[in-house]
């Protein structure tokens, strides 16, 4: 799905629930400035229609975006981006990524040891050439 010149995609076949799919993706856009301070993001009802996603799941990834501090929803007037990408701190985007893979992790019935040993051969296969 497009939404402001930007692509999201939701794979209803991950073990990723689909809101933590939309909230890391919309994170992420956030995050690189590709949704700048002031853009608002599509309404509930049409993200949900697009995406083949129930209004209860985009709500659930807009709440989860507006606690972390990157949009502010008022009633009527939709939800904007409220962060701007230069104040992204890294840990945490680091954090971000690690609930999702820890979700993920969880979703395959992975072991904790299973997991960070994936995590540490994906960090390792970056250090080779």
């Amino acid at each position: 799905m497009t939404a402001n010149g930007i692509s999201i995609n939701v794979n209803h076949a991950s073990p990723v629930p689909p809101y933590e799919q939309l909230r890391s993706q919309l994170a992420d856009l956030i995050s690189v400035g590709r949704l700048r301070q002031g853009e608002r993001l599509p309404s509930v009802r049409q993200f949900a229609s697009d995406l083949g996603l129930a209004n209860n799941t985009v709500v659930r990834a807009y709440r989860e975006l507006e606690t972390a501090g990157l949009v502010k929803s008022r009633r009527g007037s939709g939800t904007q981006v409220v962060a701007p990408a230069a104040t992204t701190d890294v840990k945490a985007k680091l954090a971000e990524h690690a609930s999702s893979f820890a979700a993920a992790a969880q979703q395959l019935n992975a072991t904790h040891e299973e997991a960070l040993a994936a995590i540490r051969h994906a960090l390792a296969s970056l250090d080779t050439p």
